[in-house]
């Protein structure tokens, strides 16, 4: 793909987002297309946002875990951008239309104090450059159809990462934790939609240990020229599989002692 290729993408995802109208998969209409002209799309999206006066306020992960890798036919995670208005509070509802077709996963969030960068990042850099975890949502949206109508051919990883990793929304719930105060291995959420379980995991399901992920992402992003800032959250990635959030959801995550979070969607 060429560089104008690589805008005239960001523009549509873009369009896509504020029009609520999906496009066709990225993947067919550039079928030689890569993770680098992917990622090259997702920061054509990111400076077109920053442009508009957002700011970046952190990162997520996705494809953590086997199942997830299996189904895209990749053996790597993948990351997107956390905007200033994807923000949510606990407990609050999200307007209708704001999505197209969201979805939630249940996840640990890292806030950091420390700036972290390098591809050397090692497991004790990001436990010393972690302010708090917090109990977490991801709200999930895609930009790009789940399949194409003509071929019936599914999205793969690289219309994923081109859209963001398919991220939309984050929201953490009020409890604070010191991040040795947890084996992060073994916190796990009961997520429930409209009172019935859906999903249950645990956090060994990220990488086997969330911590791991991040030390992924560290690394990844200096690779970009990245770095993770202080103050920016980290969504480790999801131990759950996503569950869909027609109008009139209401979503809760009991992770038990390391506490809940809660969204409704209008």
């Amino acid at each position: 793909m060429t560089p104008q290729d690589h805008a005239r993408a960001a523009e549509d995802l873009l369009r896509a987002e504020a029009t609520g109208q999906q496009i066709g998969l990225l993947s067919r209409r550039y079928p030689q297309m890569d993770m680098d002209d992917a990622y090259a799309i997702q920061k054509a999206i990111c400076e077109a946002k920053l442009a508009q006066g957002h700011n970046v306020v952190g990162w997520k992960i996705g494809l953590t875990s086997k199942a997830m890798q299996y189904a895209l036919n990749i053996d790597i995670p993948d990351s997107g951008i956390l905007f200033d208005d994807m923000v949510f509070s606990h407990g609050t509802t999200v307007p209708a239309g704001r999505f197209i077709q969201p979805r939630i996963e249940a996840e640990i969030a890292f806030v950091m104090k420390h700036a972290l960068s390098g591809g050397d990042i090692t497991r004790a850099a990001v436990l010393a450059a972690t302010d708090y975890v917090a109990p977490a949502l991801e709200i999930l949206d895609t930009r790009i159809a789940r399949q194409d109508r003509e071929t019936g051919q599914s999205r793969n990883v690289f219309d994923t990462i081109s859209d963001n990793a398919a991220n939309a929304g984050v929201v953490l719930g009020p409890q604070r934790h010191a991040v040795d105060a947890f084996d992060l291995r073994w916190v796990g959420a009961i997520t429930s939609r409209n009172g019935e379980v859906e999903e249950t995991g645990l956090g060994a399901g990220v990488l086997d240990d969330p911590v791991e992920s991040v030390v992924w992402l560290a690394r990844r992003m200096a690779q970009y020229g990245q770095r993770i800032e202080p103050g920016q959250i980290v969504l480790s990635g999801s131990f759950i599989r996503p569950v869909e959030c027609p109008s009139g959801t209401a979503i809760r995550a009991d992770f038990g002692p390391f506490g809940a979070v809660e969204i409704t969607f209008a």
